[in-house]
């Protein structure tokens, strides 16, 4: 089940409005092109001096093996749903920089900007995207051969959003929650840290 639509303090675009994280998924595959697509998104994507660290191992429910080997990444805490989605993959960041091997200070942030990139491709498609934290990185280093200097960051599960009745609560329920988020006041500062910016608390008195 969708959510309903949000309503926001100011308007924005409705792609990253209508973006959401579901946890039911249904039966359709995903195709290649849209899997591609998305793919090419991530890769188009902003990073520092271009270095472009972002990876992405991808597993599809076509093929059992591959989809079993990512899944067993995934923490028993996301199993009930995950397991569901029409496609698995795991974001790793080179924590080096390769032009120069120093630290790579915005590795992480440049592969969220590049799985943001895929997730608002895959909402243009209709497509979910469900993005997860709780992976067991050592199992994915381990099985993956994931070298030093490489993080696994985070779980993605991909597919239709759908609402079948087989996810038990609180997963269901979750779906058909309205999303919530901080007030800009909570943290838009300037001059020092808790003090809200001024454009927003001019704005904020003008509505």
């Amino acid at each position: 089940m969708m959510p309903g639509t949000i309503t926001t303090d100011y308007p924005i675009q409705a792609l990253i409005a209508d973006r959401w994280s579901p946890f039911a998924f249904d039966d359709r595959r995903v195709s290649q092109d849209d899997l591609l697509a998305l793919l090419e998104a991530a890769r188009w994507s902003a990073s520092a001096a271009n270095e472009q660290p972002w990876t992405y191992f991808i597993a599809t429910r076509d093929e059992p093996e591959g989809f079993a080997r990512l899944l067993s990444c995934v923490e028993k805490v996301n199993l009930p749903w995950a397991k569901f989605a029409a496609v698995l993959m795991l974001g790793c960041a080179r924590l080096t920089l390769e032009h120069s091997g120093q630290p790579y200070a915005t590795a992480e942030h440049d592969l969220g900007l590049a799985s943001a990139n895929l997730v608002f491709e895959a909402t243009a498609r209709g497509l979910g995207v469900h993005q997860m934290i709780h992976i067991d990185r050592d199992r994915a280093r381990q099985l993956y051969q994931i070298p030093e200097g490489v993080k696994p960051v985070a779980g993605l599960a991909i597919g239709y959003a759908g609402a079948d009745g087989r996810l038990k609560e609180p997963f269901q329920k979750e779906d058909e929650v309205r999303r919530l988020r901080k007030p800009l006041e909570s943290f838009v500062f300037s001059g020092s840290w808790s003090e809200t910016a001024s454009l927003v608390k001019n704005a904020k008195k003008a509505l």
